[in-house]
C-alpha cells in the first residue's frame, strides 16, 4: 500500500508542469518589478527604481485605491446578499417561485460579461444614473453575488439540521437559532465566499468599462489603457503589490478558518 501512494516520475513532471505553467509567468512578473533597465525585457540589475516611480504615479495609485474600494464594497454587499438568498434556497425548499429564483440568480455564472455590462449600462442610462464608484460597485455585486451564494449554499446542503432544531426545541427562535447555531458553522464558507467576490471584482475589466466613468477609472482599466502603448515597468511594480495583498489576505484568511475550527474541537465536548 505504501509503495502505490508514491507519486510516480510522471505524475512529478505533470505537477512541475501545470505549476509552471500556472506560476511562472507571476514569477516573472514579480522579477521584473525589481528590473533597473527601462526596457521590460532586457534585465539591467536589481532595483526598487519603478517603485519609486509608482510612488508617483498619481493616476495609477489612484486607480488602485478605486478598484480597492469598490472590491471591498462590492464584496461585502454580494456576501450579504449572496448569504441571504443561499439561506432562502437552502431553508425554503419548496416556496413559489424558486426556480425561477434560483435561475435569475445564477444567470450571471454563465452569462457572458459583455452581454452583463451592456445591460447594467443600458439600466444607468435608463435611470439617468451618473456612472462613477456606485454604478461599478452595483455591477460588481451582480457579478459576484452569485458566486458567494454558490460557496454559501454547497455548505449549508452539508449542515446537520437537527442542530437547528434543537436549539428552537430549546426555546430559541428561528432567527435566534440561526444566529447562534448556524451562522458560526457557515462562517468559514461565507469568509470564502467574501474573498472570492474581493478577488472577482478586483480582477474584472469588462463590466467596468461599461460602468465606470470620469475619474474612476479601476485598476485593470489603467492598466489596460496604458498597455496598449507599451508595458512599463512601473506596471509590474504595482501588479507585485496586488498579488502581494491578495496572498496576505488568503494567508490570514488560512489561518483565521484553522484557529476557528481548533477553538471548536477545543470547545466540543468528548
Amino acid at each position: 500500500m505504501g509503495g502505490s501512494r508514491r507519486l510516480s516520475p510522471f505524475n512529478v513532471a505533470s505537477l512541475a508542469l501545470g505549476l509552471a505553467f500556472l506560476y511562472l509567468p507571476i514569477i516573472i512578473l514579480m522579477i521584473y518589478s525589481f528590473n533597473a533597465s527601462r526596457l521590460v525585457t532586457v534585465w539591467g540589475g536589481w532595483s526598487l527604481r519603478w517603485y519609486h516611480e509608482l510612488l508617483n504615479d498619481t493616476a495609477m495609485i489612484e486607480a488602485g485605491w478605486m478598484s480597492l474600494r469598490v472590491a471591498a464594497m462590492s464584496a461585502t454587499i454580494a456576501t450579504l446578499l449572496g448569504t441571504l438568498a443561499a439561506v432562502a434556497l437552502s431553508r425554503g425548499e419548496r416556496f413559489t417561485g424558486r426556480t425561477l429564483f434560483s435561475g435569475m440568480l445564477y444567470a450571471p455564472l454563465v452569462m457572458p460579461e459583455v452581454i452583463t455590462g451592456l445591460s447594467l449600462l443600458l439600466l444607468f442610462v435608463a435611470v439617468n444614473a451618473e456612472r462613477g464608484f456606485w454604478t461599478v460597485t452595483i455591477a460588481h455585486t451582480t457579478l459576484t453575488m452569485c458566486f458567494v451564494a454558490v460557496v454559501v449554499q454547497s455548505r449549508l446542503g452539508s449542515l446537520d439540521r437537527s442542530l437547528e432544531e434543537a436549539a428552537m426545541d430549546l426555546g430559541c427562535s428561528p432567527a435566534r437559532a440561526f444566529l447562534a447555531v448556524t451562522l458560526p458553522l457557515i462562517a468559514p464558507a461565507i469568509a470564502a465566499g467574501w474573498m472570492l467576490a474581493f478577488t472577482l471584482s478586483l480582477d474584472d475589466l469588462v463590466i467596468a468599462s461599461f460602468t465606470t466613468g470620469p475619474g474612476s477609472a479601476t485598476l485593470p482599466i489603467r492598466i489596460y489603457s496604458e498597455v496598449r502603448l507599451g508595458v512599463k515597468p512601473e506596471i509590474n511594480a504595482i501588479c507585485t503589490l496586488v498579488i502581494a495583498l491578495i496572498a496576505v489576505v488568503i494567508v490570514v484568511a488560512s489561518l483565521a478558518t484553522k484557529l476557528s475550527g481548533a477553538q471548536r474541537e477545543t470547545a466540543a465536548p468528548l
